[in-house]
């Protein structure tokens, strides 16, 4: 059955860049984002067979590796979906600041609080635009990890993710934020979000630059 945690610490597309760490020389993965239009986003994706397989940690490391990547050029990446990179299946990958890699295999949503909330939400498929959704304030999350174990986690407001997970589960079924969105009148460029709203948002920095979720 798995443990029950709280919170824990292909490429076809895009490009690869090399650099060097610890005297070791390694290949990083930059894969191309589908934008906001491409069918791929609107697909539902598949079931992974066997999460321990190569192909899987591959897939898993070219997530970490464009996530990271938009996380430097853009200052925005939480979390991010396999089929944003035109990969049709159902992996999903966190990075929380101060946290653990965590990838989630054919994660599943098992349970939903009757309570709502409305955040300010965007995508890496869409950054130019935000907007206003609403998601469940708390939810329960099943998914296999790569050796194929069965977990669970239990996620809250706090460091905002059961909203992280919802939008990122989401894109798995074909669902975007845009879809989720409780009033078109809340949507606005980027540049109005981080002068008006981002302060107040899930995607607030501290004074010095760093998320304010490090602090």
């Amino acid at each position: 059955m798995g443990k029950t945690k709280t919170l824990e610490g292909f490429q076809h597309r895009g490009h690869r860049v090399h650099r060097a760490r610890r005297e070791e020389k390694y290949t990083m993965a930059i894969r191309t984002v589908l934008q906001l239009g491409d069918p791929g986003l609107r697909e539902v994706a598949k079931r992974v067979s066997d999460p321990a397989a190569g192909e899987i940690r591959a897939l898993v490391d070219d997530l970490s590796d464009t996530l990271a990547y938009w996380r430097k050029t853009t200052g925005y990446g939480r979390g991010i979906a396999a089929p944003q990179l035109g990969v049709n299946l159902r992996v999903i990958f966190l990075r929380l600041p101060g946290e653990a890699a965590w990838p989630l295999v054919n994660p599943e949503i098992t349970w939903r609080s009757a309570e709502k909330i409305v955040v300010w939400d965007a995508c890496l498929s869409f950054l130019s635009i935000f907007m206003q959704v609403e998601r469940h304030r708390e939810i329960s999350v099943r998914y296999q990890d790569l050796r194929g174990e069965w977990q669970e986690v239990r996620a809250t407001e706090d460091r905002n993710l059961s909203e992280l997970l919802q939008h990122e589960i989401d894109h798995l079924d074909g669902i975007l934020a845009v879809d989720r969105i409780t009033d078109t009148r809340t949507m606005c460029t980027r540049e109005e979000f981080e002068k008006r709203y981002r302060a107040k948002s899930p995607y607030a920095v501290a004074a010095d630059g760093k998320d304010a979720q490090k602090e």
